[in-house]
């Protein structure tokens, strides 16, 4: 008589763990190819100097277009990375990159859109603003400190491409000059080969943490009668791959249970603004001390954002 090895519950969470694996698979798959394409097309068709014209970290306005940027793209935190390596290619300025960086998974059309029937105009504007401010000034403190020198060089050099093909090279015909769409292929499918071994160990993380936390995890270490209900919220979002689009219509049953609102918005901030997966991929672009710094600006923006609406609102 065979019994079952797996329990019904262990059964459920690896199927969902399963799932979100494919789903995670193929969605960061096919953005990760499609943006890394547009944005090399865009690279090649926009010069550089008007890139760092226009996001150039000396200029005040440079961080406001950075921040309008990453407020109009609806990336999640793992397909920023991409749209973060084109603007690092192009040697825009590295505090409006960082601002990029902090504000497109949380200020985008579609996070705002449900904020206001979820939570209402007054917390909306209110989380806007702090998403807003916050990010601009990391953005402009890591470059006034000098953070740029953390960033991994040898992923962006650009390999220069020999003129003339292997038969041709002691003569004086050139290669035919590649289209511009083909060689924006020939950056992505490199750069995407390179990262993909950390997409997919973050995938795979991402997936296991998806599966097998429980949805009450939360409600029980962040409830009402937890002293520390707001940074222990922020600790827990960091590392889970959870869209800002998907745990809003969370927000009521967290609310049911007594978690405070604070406690939720440091939640939301700490999951949409980073996690595990997207640590893993920007371990790839950066050394320790910028990402230590990156995950230090988001557990300060969760925890600051949730007391300040304890208190506030």
């Amino acid at each position: 008589m065979q019994s079952d090895l797996l329990s019904p519950d262990l059964q459920a969470m690896l199927w969902e763990s399963t799932m979100m694996f494919l789903q995670l698979f193929t969605e960061l798959t096919v953005l990760f190819l499609l943006i890394s394409y547009i944005v090399a097309i865009i690279n090649q068709k926009l010069p550089a100097e008007k890139i760092q014209r226009l996001l150039g970290g000396r200029k005040g306005r440079g961080y406001l277009m950075a921040a309008g940027l990453g407020a109009v793209t609806p990336f999640c935190s793992c397909s920023t990375i991409p749209m973060l390596i084109g603007l690092l290619k192009a040697r825009a300025g590295f505090g409006p990159t960082m601002t990029f960086l902090f504000t497109s998974p949380l200020l985008n059309p579609i996070v705002i859109a449900l904020f206001i029937p979820v939570l209402g105009l007054e917390i909306t504007l209110w989380y806007g603003a702090l998403a807003l401010i916050t990010s601009i000034a990391a953005g402009y403190l890591l470059q006034t400190l000098g953070f740029d020198r953390y960033i991994k060089q040898e992923l962006l050099q650009q390999k220069a491409k020999s003129c003339c093909a292997k038969s041709q090279c002691g003569s004086e015909e050139p290669v035919a000059e590649p289209s511009l769409y083909r060689k924006a292929w020939q950056e992505t499918l490199p750069m995407f080969r390179t990262m993909f071994p950390y997409m997919l160990v973050a995938m795979l993380i991402g997936a296991f943490v998806h599966g097998f936390v429980p949805a009450d995890f939360f409600a029980e270490v962040a409830g009402a009668d937890n002293p520390a209900a707001v940074p222990t919220a922020a600790l827990i979002g960091i590392p889970l791959y959870i869209r800002v689009t998907a745990l809003l219509p969370l927000i009521g049953s967290f609310a049911a249970k007594g978690v405070s609102m604070g406690a939720i918005i440091a939640l939301v901030i700490g999951s949409g603004g980073a996690s595990l997966p997207e640590v893993i991929l920007l371990k790839r672009l950066f050394y320790w001390p910028l990402l230590a710094a990156f995950l230090v600006v988001i557990f300060s923006m969760a925890v600051l954002g949730g007391f300040a609406f304890n208190i506030f609102l």
